[in-house]
C-alpha cells in the first residue's frame, strides 16, 4: 500500500519521500526512496523527514519486537531448544503523533479481534487524523477491502477494490486533510 500511495501522490504532483524496508517492489517515478533494513533505521529516517512533511502515511509497520542480541552469523542446529529474548522496538507512529505540529498523520491498523474498537483506540492514542483499518483476510489478495476512520467521524467501508483504487482514496483523503 505504501508504494501504491507513493505512486498516486507522485502522479498528482506531490513531492514524495518513501521510506521502505526490503521489498520486491519497483520504486515509482518521481519518488525519493530511503532504503532501511532495521526498525531503528526506519525510526531514524522517519523522524528526520517528518519535520518537513505536510502529511505522513504510515502504510506498514515495522516489527513490534526484535531480538535483544541479534546474531551476525547463521545459527547452527542444536539438539537444545532455542530461546530468544525480545525487546520492544520504538513505536514510530506514536512518536510521530506525539511530535505532530501541523502535519497530517494517517496510520493503518491490521486487526483480527475487535477491529473497530482497536482501530479507534489506535487513532486516539497515537494522535492520528485518520486510520485505515485492514482485515487479515485480504492479505496477499489482488483486491483489498478497508474501513476508513477520520477523527471525529464514523467508519466508511470501501468495499472490495484494487490496491490502486484504495491508494487513490487515501491520497484524496490526505489532500482533504491538508486543506482543512
Amino acid at each position: 500500500m505504501g508504494y501504491a500511495c507513493a505512486k498516486i501522490a507522485a502522479t498528482l504532483g506531490h513531492k514524495v519521500t518513501l521510506i521502505s524496508g526490503p521489498v520486491n517492489q519497483t520504486v515509482p517515478k518521481k519518488v525519493k526512496i530511503i532504503s532501511v533494513i532495521t526498525a531503528q533505521e526506519m525510526y531514524e529516517a522517519t523522524m528526520h523527514h517528518y519535520k518537513t512533511a505536510d502529511c505522513v502515511i504510515m502504510a506498514a509497520a515495522v516489527c513490534d519486537y526484535c531480538p535483544k542480541n541479534p546474531q551476525k552469523n547463521k545459527l547452527k542446529k542444536s539438539p537444545k531448544g532455542l530461546k530468544w529474548e525480545m525487546v520492544r522496538t520504538k513505536d514510530i507512529l506514536a512518536t510521530l503523533g506525539a511530535y505532530k505540529t501541523t502535519q497530517k498523520l494517517i496510520g493503518f491498523a491490521l486487526e483480527d479481534t475487535a477491529p473497530k474498537t482497536n482501530a479507534k483506540k489506535k487513532l486516539s492514542q497515537k494522535n492520528l487524523d485518520a486510520i485505515i483499518l485492514n482485515h487479515p483476510q485480504v492479505m496477499g489478495k489482488a483486491t483489498t477491502e478497508a474501513e476508513i476512520l477520520i477523527r471525529g467521524k464514523k467508519f466508511i467501508s470501501t468495499g472490495p477494490l484494487s490496491k490502486t483504487d484504495l491508494a487513490k482514496r487515501i491520497i484524496s483523503l490526505a489532500q482533504k486533510l491538508c486543506k482543512e
